[in-house]
């Protein structure tokens, strides 16, 4: 996805309710839940840390031989799936930019030259899997660029209007709109996508806008895919129909939001809460959010996490670790990236120079794959919040499985805070995560912006 993302976000917010958990039980009405959502996770994802990769950039070379080289950083980063964006050659018609956008695939069984060869991508998948990592590359089912094959081979395959003239989605004036009435075009997407799985080895799909396609082709699409290898599905969504059968998770768009609107002062912690108590009504109980502070959209085109968070980023990102979910790093995130790359020029990161943030970011990432609390879905432990006397600034909440349990505590404002409170929280000895010293008093107040994560 690209520009004007509120209009989307929107739209997705709208249907945000109509999920496998979609009714209350206000007429005393049973509802059954567990029937409807039945895909199954593979267990390494979990505890799973997702990386977003965006080659063109990542690399004065811009290649996947050059980015391959980075794969001992990554892995000592301690993420655990590469989110690849597209690696499709790019359409010349209607480009934008001089580079044009990812998404205006002209061969959905080609690879971008710009980045290698095909022969350069099945060796950086093969070597990632060697190295522990799990690969999966984006997908856009929506639309295609202009120059693509199927326009001219089966203009049938896309949506046109009374003049029988294909059309754009929205204002992406350099792609060309599917029309998923057409059987054959279903027929020749799902075999596009078996290519990637069956010669390439890849571990599942992050699909680009996936709420604009019909349900029932993800749904069918899964069981597909899965009878070549288990797959892995993100779905750059918030409909919570698509976490049914087809999807293992989705975005959280509408906390990303939310955490911006708390430096603005138009939401506090309280709405957060309120936001997590909702997805326990709205979505299936073992499904996953993937929750993230910033993408290739948010950075090109709204502002790194710096100008959105201000000061609050690494509170923010220990809320994205902390909650129920998977937690995803884009590409120069861990080394505190303050540059909104371009999206169709080349416009590499300057440096991959580690410091405090890279630090930061590995202390999460072993949080997330060592904690029992903090696994994925059903397997994790369920989060409590503690009420004190400055609820609209403070949230304060644990989760325990296993018998460890992990306390947060996040003040989400810029000022000191001093609470009391009568919940009981914090007994017995626990242990500062990120420096490791033992904790037998909790703090009585949190500077602005301060969090502390503690573990028992």
């Amino acid at each position: 996805m690209r520009k004007n993302l509120s209009l989307f976000i929107i739209a997705s917010l709208v249907l945000l309710g109509t999920s496998c958990k979609q009714k209350a039980n206000n007429d005393n009405l049973t509802v059954e839940t567990e029937e409807k959502c039945t895909v199954q996770h593979l267990d390494w994802t979990r505890n799973a840390v997702i990386y977003e990769v965006n080659i063109r950039q990542y690399t004065k070379e811009g290649t996947f031989a050059a980015f391959e080289q980075h794969l001992p950083r990554l892995k000592e980063l301690g993420v655990d799936v590469l989110w690849i964006m597209p690696v499709h050659p790019i359409s010349e018609k209607n480009r934008k930019g001089t580079l044009g956008s990812y998404y205006a695939v002209k061969d959905y069984k080609g690879i971008n030259p710009e980045f290698g060869t095909k022969e350069d991508f099945k060796r950086l998948v093969d070597k990632a899997h060697e190295m522990g990592f799990k690969v999966i590359i984006d997908w856009v089912a929506n639309h295609t660029g202009w120059d693509n094959a199927w326009i001219t081979e089966h203009p049938d395959w896309y949506m046109k209007d009374s003049t029988n003239t294909i059309v754009s989605p929205y204002d992406w004036t350099d792609t060309a709109e599917l029309n998923y009435d057409n059987n054959d075009m279903r027929t020749a997407m799902v075999g596009a996508m078996k290519y990637w799985v069956t010669d390439f080895d890849i571990d599942g799909f992050r699909c680009d806008m996936a709420h604009e396609v019909p349900t029932d082709f993800w749904n069918s699409t899964r069981k597909e895919l899965d009878s070549v290898k288990p797959m892995f599905m993100l779905a750059e969504s918030e409909n919570s129909d698509l976490l049914e059968h087809a999807f293992d998770a989705n975005y959280s768009w509408e906390l990303m939001h939310m955490m911006a609107d708390v430096v603005k002062k138009t939401k506090n912690a309280d709405t957060i809460y309120s936001y997590i108590q909702k997805l326990d009504t709205t979505i299936c109980s073992d499904a996953y959010k993937m929750n993230f502070l910033t993408n290739h959209d948010e950075n090109s085109w709204n502002g790194t996490e710096f100008e959105r968070y201000g000061k609050g980023v690494e509170a923010f990102a220990v809320l994205t670790y902390t909650l129920n979910g998977m937690p995803m790093i884009y590409t120069g995130q861990e080394v505190g990236l303050k540059k909104r790359l371009s999206f169709f020029e080349k416009d590499q990161v300057p440096s991959w120079n580690e410091n405090s943030t890279t630090e930061f970011y590995k202390k999460l990432n072993n949080l997330k794959r060592t904690h029992p609390a903090l696994r994925a879905g059903e397997q994790g432990g369920k989060i409590k919040r503690y009420s004190t006397s400055a609820n609209d600034n403070l949230l304060i909440f644990s989760r325990e499985r296993e018998g460890k349990e992990i306390l947060v505590m996040l003040n989400l404002s810029d000022k000191n805070i001093t609470y009391t409170s009568n919940d009981g929280f914090g007994r017995g000895n626990f242990t500062d995560y990120f420096t490791g010293t033992a904790i037998k008093e909790l703090p009585a107040t949190l500077k602005p912006w301060e969090y502390r994560v503690l573990t028992k």
